[in-house]
């Protein structure tokens, strides 16, 4: 095996990573300068006519235009309408389902940021697979539009602007490139913390030829998954493990040493989001979702949520490996 010298280190590990972290600074802080941005009143001009025909109330338009914000304003204002007794309990689910795209919007500049900083050599990567996330968002909140057209009660009149006003009030004023730098700031180091040492890892596991021994191994063996190779199930297994970024960094790397092609990056990275929704759930959501709504019915709203996101990824997946994915 060939030793490894200072020209491959730097070449193979020192330039890339560096060009990768530069690439997801940028992308991070552009990403949470436009989240610190107030869009509600514009999104609730749309909103309310789609609440609307939804059967959802004024309450339920007001919080989705909040989540294009603020997730926990949002779910919030649900709470608080639901402990008045002004939504039943198939409203709130009905209600919180309905956030789905804009609580999912929330994070896409940031999110996208990122993804496009790992697959900067290759946009069209990142492009592909948040235009598939992003697309299963879309999804379920017209499900759940559709659906409530149907299942839910007809509806009196209601006051969308009375309600952002509300919400607007217990806002906290801050100017955006203050709290954004604050939240960059925050946000990076952790971020670089496992960026860092798993691309490193990588390039060194690449070197030694583990992926080889995977290949060996397991390459036989994969079940349900084995339309992908053996070396995705390591994206896969490293985001099952909550590691997000130690995923895209995973991918990032296998994708530029041509280890995976596009189409089989892009769908491993889908079947991780599917397969590490739930334990992110528990670890995430339900302190969060308890506290707000109480433990059951936060439990509640966490099961139907996770079950809608996992079938609508599922869906648009499925579709990717018949339409796409190469075979």
């Amino acid at each position: 095996m060939e030793p490894l010298t200072w020209a491959m280190i730097y070449k193979g590990l020192l330039l890339p990573l560096s060009r990768l972290i530069l690439f997801i600074s940028v992308g991070l802080f552009v990403g949470i300068l436009i989240e610190t941005l107030n869009w509600t009143r514009f999104m609730a001009v749309l909103a309310a006519p789609i609440a609307k025909f939804g059967r959802l109330k004024d309450v339920a338009a007001a919080s989705f235009s909040m989540a294009f914000f603020s997730g926990f304003t949002a779910n919030n204002m649900l709470a608080e309408a639901y402990d008045k007794k002004q939504l039943s309990d198939k409203e709130l689910v009905f209600s919180n389902l309905f956030n789905s795209f804009p609580v999912f919007c929330q994070h896409l500049p940031s999110l996208y940021g990122i993804i496009l900083g790992y697959f900067s050599a290759t946009p069209h990567v990142g492009w592909t697979y948040m235009g598939l996330t992003l697309s299963a968002a879309f999804m379920r909140t017209l499900i759940v539009v559709f659906v409530g057209h149907f299942a839910l009660p007809p509806l009196d009149g209601g006051c969308v602007p009375c309600r952002l006003d509300e919400a607007e009030q217990k806002r906290k004023k801050s100017h955006p490139l203050v709290l954004a730098w604050q939240r960059f700031r925050k946000r990076l180091p952790k971020i670089a913390f496992i960026t860092i040492p798993t691309y490193t890892a990588i390039f060194l596991a690449r070197h030694y030829g583990f992926f080889d021994f995977i290949q060996k191994t397991l390459g036989s063996n994969m079940g349900l998954l084995d339309f992908l190779p053996p070396e995705a199930l390591s994206i896969i297994a490293v985001q099952l493990l909550g590691e997000i970024h130690g995923s895209l960094t995973l991918a990032a790397a296998l994708l530029g040493e041509g280890v995976l092609t596009a189409p089989q990056v892009i769908l491993a990275m889908l079947v991780a989001n599917i397969l590490s929704s739930p334990m992110r759930a528990v670890r995430h959501q339900f302190p969060y979702y308890a506290g707000i709504f109480r433990p059951r019915m936060g439990l509640k709203l966490i099961v139907f949520n996770q079950t809608l996101r996992a079938s609508s990824i599922a869906l648009l997946a499925l579709g990717y490996l018949l339409l796409v994915y190469p075979r």
